[in-house]
C-alpha cells in the first residue's frame, strides 16, 4: 500500500502525517508513507486545499486533518479494494 500526504509543510500537514503514521502502525498493514511537498506534484492530484491524503493513487481527503480512526478506516477500505482487485485478476 502506498500512502502520500500532500502538503507544503504547514502545521496541519505535519499533524496529518503524524496521524497517518500512527494509523498505519495501528492497522498493522504494510505501507509506504511518503510526504509530498513539491507544489507541482500536489497540483497534479487536482486538490485545491492541503493537506491532502492519497492512498494507492486515489485522493481520499483534502483540506482537513483526519483523526487516526478516520485514517485507519480509509486504509482498511483501500485494503479491501486491493483484495477485490486481486480476486478479479485470478
Amino acid at each position: 500500500m502506498n500512502i502520500k500526504i500532500l502538503g507544503t509543510g504547514c502545521p496541519k500537514c505535519k499533524l496529518l502525517e503524524e496521524h497517518v503514521r500512527n494509523a498505519v502502525e495501528s492497522a498493522g498493514i504494510p505501507a509506504t508513507v511518503e510526504k509530498v511537498t513539491n507544489i507541482n506534484e500536489i497540483i497534479s492530484y487536482g486538490i485545491m486545499a492541503t493537506p491532502g491524503l492519497v492512498i494507492n493513487g486515489k485522493v481520499v481527503s483534502t483540506g482537513k486533518v483526519l483523526s487516526k480512526e478516520e485514517i485507519v478506516s480509509k486504509i482498511m477500505n483501500a485494503k479491501l479494494e486491493e483484495e477485490n482487485e486481486e480476486e478479479k485478476q485470478r
